[in-house]
């Protein structure tokens, strides 16, 4: 199959062909359509936006192809990784986690207005809502007891379970610490 292409403007990635950008959100709702907050059905006619993060992974598994104008210059993994990590704090971190849930065919969004890492879905957006809330954290790295009740308490009132994902890079595993709350 053909790879996608996808212009690199600046920390975003642009698929301009609608066509394009329209199966590759039906493929694993990656990206988000220009001017569409909420795509009802998977088909539209505007260019969709992908994020670094989405952008390496669906690089590394030749799904898409990036490159800059003016030249249409290829743009490799490594500068993309480089311009990743300056966008994000802990990206390699926080990678690790996308692609290990991605691989695991689930569905990741950015989770910023949680307040969290990410929000991950079993079946994607407009199909439900995110069930998971995800913070990563560094192994060795602290976490407070207010820190987890904050995000338990937020958690609950989305109706999401609250995960703490913790990468160990060395060794390649992830551990995964699911927090349920209950009334006593």
């Amino acid at each position: 199959m053909p790879k996608i292409k996808v212009e690199l403007i600046e920390n975003f990635l642009i698929v301009w062909d609608s066509t394009e950008g329209s199966k590759l959100y039906k493929t694993a709702y990656y990206g988000k359509p220009v001017g569409i907050p909420k795509p009802k059905i998977p088909e539209f006619d505007v260019p969709l936006i992908l994020d670094l993060m989405e952008g390496l992974y669906l690089a590394e598994t030749d799904i898409i192809e990036i490159y800059e104008k003016p030249d249409e210059t290829k743009v490799n993994l490594k500068k993309l990784r480089q311009k990743a990590k300056q966008l994000y704090d802990e990206f390699e971190d926080k990678y690790a986690v996308y692609r290990d849930f991605r691989e695991k065919g689930l569905i990741v969004t950015p989770g910023i207005k949680f307040g969290c890492d990410f929000a991950v879905y079993k079946y994607g957006p407009g199909i439900e809502h995110a069930p998971y809330m995800v913070i990563v954290k560094k192994s060795g790295s602290e976490i407070s007891a207010t820190e987890i009740v904050k995000n338990g308490r937020l958690a609950t009132t989305v109706r999401k379970r609250f995960i703490i994902a913790v990468p160990n890079l060395s060794s390649n595993q992830i551990k995964y610490l699911m927090f349920k709350w209950f009334k006593a």
